[in-house]
């Protein structure tokens, strides 16, 4: 069964651990059941591919590698660190409860 995460793509984040601590990018893939996030300009990785027909290019290729979700935190602008955040609701244009992710410390809508 797929864990719930907290981070969801689109997420700007900053990364907290590793080689690559303090860069910060979007997340552009989320993966629940590794528990893992892919985030842009980090962790990044060489691989070489071969060509897969003729006429495609192979060679050395640079790739971003997927980071444990617990190594990354979102990360607010206004603050302009990474941040814990916790979930408010509020209400929508049509009446209804929303339920947004909010920065811990100033309160700012991440």
């Amino acid at each position: 069964m797929a864990k719930k995460m907290f981070i969801k793509k689109d997420d700007e984040v900053i990364v907290i651990a590793g080689n690559d601590k303090g860069k910060r990018g979007k997340v552009i893939a989320v993966s629940p059941d590794e528990d893992k996030v892919i985030v842009e300009k980090a962790h990044v990785k060489t691989k070489h591919v071969k060509p897969k027909k003729q006429g495609d290019p192979g060679g050395i290729m640079k790739a971003e590698g997927a980071v444990y979700a617990c190594k990354v935190q979102l990360f607010c602008s206004k603050c302009g660190k990474g941040v814990r955040a916790h979930i408010q609701t509020v209400e929508g244009k049509d009446g209804k409860k929303e339920k947004i992710r909010v920065c811990s410390k100033c309160g700012q809508k991440l």
